[in-house]
């Protein structure tokens, strides 16, 4: 008899944890998804100064996706530093933010299948013959954004003159050019798109590191995850993610 007490309760225990999951009911019923993320790296995510409206790679990925489970997409712009703590208080249903794994920094959330990888590289002022690898970074004052996988990179190195943290990119890139900085560590694709912009940097050296990009989720939204991937899996076949990457992340430097 105690067995069976034991075999009932232990079922209805697995039930209530699998109904306990409604994250992606909710957002069906809803018809809409939440997705927050930090509107400030481009070609990833930004702010179009003259429509006012969201753009990037991220943004036209995460649409694609939607399109496939039917629903719409919201968009919320919030601070780098408080997208996970949001994430964790329901303010988002999921982050697309060009947030790495290793960016969670050990949180207890879901992943999605990775979608991209994100080499750091370093950059410098275009006129710098000082800095061509790793090593020559030795004794120089190096610039990182926090909070960013970038800086996880910078943190496991060693040797440096300093470390100067910035709450954006932006900030490093023009402390780069004032001098304030010798380098910079910086993902790949924003590196690019800088110089696209501003000739007066390059990237120099190898790859320091690479980074799995993912979709990131609350723990136990495992419904939600599951038509993530099945929307990405989609988008990579229909042609919707290689359109969205041919836009965005096509790095030509010349």
């Amino acid at each position: 008899m105690k067995r069976i007490l034991l075999a009932c309760l232990c079922f209805f225990a697995l039930t209530s944890i699998a109904v306990a999951d409604d994250s992606w009911s909710t957002v069906q019923s809803r018809g809409e998804v939440i997705v927050g993320f930090a509107a400030h790296y481009p070609p990833f995510e930004s702010k179009n100064e003259k429509t006012g409206e969201f753009e990037g790679f991220d943004v036209d990925m995460t649409k694609a996706m939607a399109e496939v489970l039917g629903v719409k997409v919201k968009f919320v712009d919030a601070e780098w530093q408080g997208l996970l703590g949001g994430l964790n208080k329901g303010d988002f249903d999921m982050l697309v933010t060009c947030m790495s794994k290793s960016e969670t920094r050990g949180q207890n959330v879901n992943f999605s299948d990775v979608y991209y990888k994100l080499a750091d590289v370093m950059v410098v002022d275009a006129k710098n013959q000082d800095i061509k690898a790793a090593g020559d970074l030795q004794g120089k004052t190096v610039g990182v954004q926090l909070g960013s996988g970038s800086e996880q990179v910078v943190d496991a190195m060693t040797g440096f003159k300093e470390v100067k943290r910035y709450n954006y990119n932006p900030e490093a890139f023009l402390d780069l050019k004032n001098g304030r900085i010798d380098a910079l560590v910086v993902g790949y694709a924003y590196a690019v798109n800088q110089i696209k912009q501003d000739p007066s940097y390059k990237v120099v050296g190898a790859p320091l590191a690479e980074a799995e990009t993912v979709v990131v989720m609350r723990k136990g939204a495992d419904a939600l995850t599951a038509k993530i991937n099945e929307a990405l899996a989609e988008i990579r076949k229909n042609g919707a993610y290689d359109k969205a990457h041919a836009t965005w992340l096509k790095l030509d430097e010349n």
